[in-house]
């Protein structure tokens, strides 16, 4: 049961500090979409939806942590999320 309590508390620190940095590279690029071009802006669009999405699949782990299933199955949506959003935001900042 410890091991668990651990590795639940170790995917929590991951991604707080996951979500940190991608809050912090979405606020960065939020104002040169809005002064970049339409392909940008849905590609910003499609972003915005996997944030939302990873946001809430962090709630719903958050609120159900103590299931083993649950967590590793939430865990692992949550890094393919946090990973297309980190790679959605390079290219953009590339493109733009």
């Amino acid at each position: 049961m410890a091991e668990l309590s651990d590795e639940i508390h170790k995917i929590k620190e991951t991604f707080e500090t996951s979500m940190e940095e991608l809050r912090q590279k979405r606020e960065e690029l939020a104002l040169q979409v809005k002064l970049g071009s339409m392909e940008a802006r849905e590609d910003w669009e499609a972003l915005e939806h996997k944030m939302r999405d990873l946001e809430t699949k962090w709630h719903q782990f958050q609120s159900k942590a103590g299931l083993h299933e649950s967590a590793e199955n939430l865990g692992a949506a949550m890094k393919i999320l946090g990973t297309e959003l980190k790679n959605g935001y390079q290219r953009l900042k590339g493109a733009l």
